[in-house]
């Protein structure tokens, strides 16, 4: 059987979509598994053993030119299965003209009409295959492949290649440390510096603390740095890779993140973690699965919380209340 994942969100989306190839995998073992991406999520999978082929679709140069090349490499492969993750009718287009045998997609995407099978899409509250009281993303994912497996969990997984991890084992020298990944793409996602800062202070002074996140956030990992009482703090933003990363994660004696794409680097490599939301609210099912997570969150119940499914770039109501979360 060969089958085809759609996956062209952000860098979340994409790890938590490996879960559908774990459990595929699991009860196909002899089934060939290939991916769509968003060009720069491709490093993500290269060394993951069940994926043959990655598909990249480059949304920023020639965006409607490379979907067009992507739909006639996908009906090349002759699938028999495509499994549609997404809500837009771009990957819908890509599943209605794939010329797989069967098609699966969510009932919201605007060409669902046309797909073999049509999946509810659920946010909120529900019955959780990991025992929460609200729907979490994977559970969405893998309902859209319950009528070729079961109902059964499955967590995501990534895969480091032998050179990450010895990446990541250098960075560490053999000493305790703790990650954090201090900021999001958006603002109202990310908890401030200032509190940032006093967390660390509050850190053992053999624990080495590692910065963790993309070119663009350098400077603000560096004012983190800058302004701690430590000398122990490395700022690896924009230095090590998004596999790397995890890499490095995995050993971390904790990992504290925002409602951001670490979250799920952490929860893919079981990783434990810490997870700090301030304008989105778990029950959006974005929450960490590793055995050792927890949950920090504003309980003041305010009105305006959340103000929407993916934060915004400042507060609506201008004083960015929900970002003020108390350390543990």
């Amino acid at each position: 059987m060969k089958i085809l994942i759609i996956q062209t969100a952000f860098i979340g989306d994409a790890i938590l979509a490996t879960a559908l190839a774990e459990k595929l995998h699991r009860f196909y073992p002899k089934a060939t598994i290939d991916f769509v991406l968003r060009k720069g999520n491709e490093s993500l999978l290269q060394a993951h053993p069940f994926i043959r082929k990655i598909h990249i679709w480059d949304k920023k140069k020639g965006k409607y030119f490379n979907l067009w090349r992507i739909l006639k490499a996908i009906r090349q492969e002759q699938y028999d299965q495509v499994i549609n993750c997404q809500r837009f009718a771009a990957s819908g287009l890509l599943t209605v003209f794939s010329g797989a045998k069967q098609t699966v997609g969510f009932d919201k995407n605007p060409l669902s009409l046309l797909f073999s099978k049509r999946i509810k899409h659920q946010i909120g509250a529900g019955q959780s295959r990991f025992g929460l009281h609200y729907i979490h993303e994977i559970d969405r994912n893998l309902a859209l492949i319950d009528h070729l497996t079961d109902t059964s969990p499955e967590r995501p997984k990534l895969y480091p290649s032998p050179q990450d991890t010895e990446k990541a084992q250098e960075l560490a020298n053999g000493k305790p440390y703790i990650c954090i990944a201090p900021t999001s793409v958006w603002f109202t996602k990310q908890w401030p510096a200032r509190h940032w800062i006093a967390l660390i202070n509050t850190f053992p002074a053999d624990q080495t603390v590692f910065l963790l996140g993309a070119p663009s956030d350098w400077d603000a990992c560096g004012h983190i740095a800058q302004a701690t009482q430590r000398t122990n703090i490395v700022n690896l933003a924009g230095k090590i890779s998004l596999i790397t990363s995890a890499a490095l994660m995995q050993k971390a004696e904790m990992n504290y993140v925002n409602d951001s794409a670490p979250l799920h680097l952490a929860s893919a490599m079981n990783a434990p973690v810490t997870a700090i939301f301030c304008s989105t609210v778990p029950e959006f099912g974005f929450t960490p699965l590793s055995d050792n997570q927890a949950i920090w969150q504003n309980n003041q119940n305010l009105p305006c919380r959340p103000c929407g499914l993916h934060g915004y770039k400042a507060c609506p109501k201008g004083h960015f209340a929900c970002a003020e979360v108390k350390e543990g």
